[in-house]
């Protein structure tokens, strides 16, 4: 699959367009981080001494922003490091689309030389849904991509393919991730056992966008973690699901009425693999009291 020739108009909404812009704007964020350079990082942590930001986060997000706002400027746009932008204009139109920005999803992987990294771009409609989304991984010179009702792709170093049907079965390779949060964590590790139940193995990789497309291309058979911010699963979410695989995304509050709190989100768990697991977290977490989806 090729991307969609031409530009993207201000007002044009039409998948295909949404889903060229996104693959541009993915594109300019994974170029700045091609650019790694060590001494530049000027790293700090957030909400903790495992949470990091780097330079190039903030350098990322500006470049996957300006792509949008050169052609769409009135959409809204939520990213990871400069919060959310809701320009003046009619909110209600119903070309007026919301991009999920993670701009280095991986940021410990990035600073220590890991490759699992890369920048995610996802667009959903006035109604919250997802669209577009893809994720760019530079070290790994990968590209995922899908919309929807448009399939699942991924340009692996110049080899184009369709992802669809991933194979699983061959002894069950589970990948999850861990909250910064000591208590979450501490109740994760508790989890892991009925997780692993029916498995051969697990990987922690440390970036959940590239988890959901690994799914995705059947590298992993699936994906459970705790406590994922929209950012994180937008654009793999959806690249898994145009794949075949089922799916479950957190209810959470929308990003537009605030988003939710470290409750709220610490408590919600995003799932992607076969449909049996998927149900059967999906069941568990909702006698835990979240509602499902």
């Amino acid at each position: 699959m090729t991307a969609v020739p031409g530009p993207v108009g201000a007002t044009s909404a039409s998948v295909p367009a949404l889903l060229h812009l996104a693959r541009q704007a993915a594109a300019a964020g994974a170029a700045v981080l091609a650019r790694r350079d060590p001494s530049a990082f000027e790293a700090g942590s957030k909400s903790s001494d495992s949470d990091w930001v780097t330079a190039f986060d903030v350098a990322a997000e500006r470049a996957v922003r300006g792509v949008i706002t050169d052609s769409r400027p009135h959409d809204i746009i939520t990213g990871e490091e400069l919060g959310t932008t809701v320009p003046p204009g009619p909110a209600a139109a119903s070309d007026r689309m919301r991009w999920s920005i993670d701009p280095l999803d991986g940021t410990t992987n990035f600073i220590r030389g890991i490759v699992y990294y890369g920048t995610s771009v996802a667009v959903a409609d006035a109604e919250g849904e997802w669209l577009a989304g893809v994720v760019h991984a530079p070290a790994l010179r990968r590209v995922y991509w899908a919309s929807r009702g448009g399939g699942a792709w991924l340009n692996d170093d110049g080899a184009v393919r369709r992802l669809s049907d991933p194979i699983v079965g061959r002894g069950g390779l589970l990948a999850t991730g861990f909250s910064y949060d000591p208590s979450t964590r501490s109740d994760q590790v508790r989890e892991l056992a009925d997780l692993l139940d029916g498995f051969g193995d697990l990987r922690r990789l440390g970036s959940a966008a590239l988890d959901l497309c690994l799914v995705a291309d059947g590298t992993l058979d699936a994906f459970v973690e705790r406590g994922l911010n929209e950012h994180d699963w937008a654009a793999g979410a959806l690249i898994a699901e145009e794949a075949g695989v089922a799916v479950r995304r957190p209810d959470l509050t929308p990003m537009l009425d605030g988003g939710p709190g470290d409750a709220e989100r610490l408590g919600a768990v995003t799932v992607a693999g076969p449909e049996d697991l998927v149900h059967a977290v999906t069941g568990a977490v909702a006698r835990s009291t979240e509602r499902p989806r």
